[in-house]
């Protein structure tokens, strides 16, 4: 049986992770707006990937026998400054939740419950991969902005990347 503190802490990361989903949702709409649709594109597959992720959290309390409290989702950021912004934005966000990650580990570390403790492993894991992305693409997006010719080589490595192999 799952104790209480650690209930908790799985329900808190399950509605962060379903703010990340809302969160990156709003990013989509941003970059929908200014008609980078390639971003757009990006972060919807994102969104998409955080409400998994909270479902994981779903299914996982839900096998424990432990009972589920969702909570309300505040509203996210709807504007940025630029892309650099919301992908700097993006970064700052994945590392907040790592951070929220490794609390829930240590916290199943130190309860003995060793099965919360395996089913958080694939999220370090996970998020070692989404703090990667972000930050590619937070360094690409700097580079774009000083190198003013580097922002059209990216644009024809997308394009040219779409040729497939006869």
């Amino acid at each position: 049986m799952i104790k209480d503190n650690v209930r908790d802490a799985l329900n808190a990361q399950m509605i962060r992770e379903f703010f990340s989903s809302y969160l990156y949702l709003s990013m989509s709409a941003y970059f929908e707006s200014i008609n980078l649709r390639g971003f757009a594109a990006w972060l919807k597959v994102q969104a998409k990937e955080e409400m998994e992720h909270g479902m994981k959290f779903y299914g996982y309390l839900v096998d424990q026998g432990a009972r589920i409290t969702l909570k309300p989702i505040e509203g996210p950021k709807t504007e940025w400054g630029s892309p650099l912004d919301a992908f700097e934005h993006v970064l700052a966000h994945e590392q907040k939740v790592t951070a929220h990650i490794h609390d829930a580990v240590d916290l199943a570390a130190a309860e003995k419950d060793y099965a919360t403790f395996n089913f958080l492993q694939w999220f370090i894991d996970e998020q070692v991969e989404e703090e990667q992305n972000a930050g590619d693409i937070v360094y690409r997006l700097k580079l774009a902005s000083v190198e003013k010719g580097v922002a059209l080589l990216f644009m024809m490595d997308h394009h040219l990347g779409k040729r497939g192999a006869k």
